[in-house]
């Protein structure tokens, strides 16, 4: 790092209120408990912080966004630049009134779903069987259940490189199976949902019914990063694999989980590159056996570790 990126970067980590760290572990913030370290780790304390600190950034500072880091393989050799963190941060969320509500983006799935349930509202059950953040449902339109994300919001809050804040419409995002398109170099921080009137018993029964079906038909307990492979059109992933002999298939400390096919669990003992061989190995057997190509559902980022990297 050159002296005057130091000098940004000191300049930036001043007006900061929140948690910064630097060569922070990935692997302390990943449901799969591996990857290397990242240069800069910063959480905000609040979105004031948050957008204080984008506009003092130097501009050519590379930026990653995440949350619980569910559905994230971060490599063995880290992410270069600045991982932005709103898990546990952006946390707040609200009754607007008239079956709206409105949640920042480090507010965790189930936490939503509970909170509307139980305010007698009706349709984000299905999201306590996301395990992920908000902000990280939006990104990406995650679902569960046979239930979106996208279809709940009405508009969203972003935040620019700069620090900018900007309400958007949910009519300008393109969105598809579990993919958004929207303005480029914005960040999502918080959604305002709509729903529908409903009996809060009748939800929290649906809830539980939902997180039944999960502990019977997934792994839990045991590091994963959630559904690995998106399910192709008329197909299921899982079906797939297990079609093709690979459940309990195992690369280092990594395998195919025996309760649930499109699981890759880490036993203790896998590397972010065990993981990432055993997702190409499923992929490749898949399209050899089926002529189905698998598409990743997990989002891989950083860089590989070199053989003279060392922690």
């Amino acid at each position: 790092m050159t002296g005057e990126r130091e000098r940004e970067l000191t300049q930036a980590q001043l007006r900061l209120l929140g948690a910064w760290r630097e060569r922070e572990p990935m692997s302390r913030h990943t449901s799969w408990r591996v990857g290397g370290p990242a240069d800069r780790f910063y959480q905000p304390r609040h979105l004031d912080d948050l957008a204080a600190f984008l506009a003092a950034l130097p501009e050519d500072e590379p930026l990653f966004w995440m949350g619980l880091g569910s559905n994230l393989l971060v490599r063995d050799g880290g992410i270069r630049g600045t991982v932005v963190c709103t898990s546990g941060m952006l946390n707040g969320i609200e009754m607007l009134g008239d079956g709206r509500v409105r949640v920042e983006a480090g507010v965790s799935c189930a936490k939503t779903a509970r909170f509307c349930t139980r305010a007698g509202l009706r349709g984000a059950e299905f999201l306590v069987g996301i395990p992920g953040t908000m902000g990280g449902a939006l990104a990406m339109n995650a679902g569960a259940f046979g239930g979106e994300t996208w279809p709940l919001v009405v508009r969203v809050e972003t935040l620019d490189r700069h620090g900018g804040r900007h309400v958007r419409e949910a009519h300008e995002y393109e969105v598809g199976y579990r993919e958004v398109r929207g303005v480029a170099n914005e960040w999502f921080v918080a959604a305002e949902l709509r729903l529908r009137e409903g009996g809060a018993d009748e939800g929290m029964e649906l809830i539980k019914r939902f997180l039944h079906k999960r502990t019977q038909t997934q792994p839990t307990g045991i590091a994963s990063g959630g559904s690995v492979f998106r399910n192709p059109p008329g197909d299921y992933a899982g079906r797939l694999i297990e079609a093709c002999g690979l459940k309990g298939f195992r690369i280092g400390g990594a395998s195919v989980s025996r309760q649930h096919a499109n699981f890759i669990v880490n036993d203790g003992q896998a590397s972010a590159a065990d993981i990432e061989s055993l997702i190409e190995y499923v992929r490749a057997a898949v399209e050899r056996e089926t002529g189905v190509g698998l598409i990743p559902e997990v989002h891989i980022v950083g860089e590989h570790k070199r053989s003279e990297d060392h922690e």
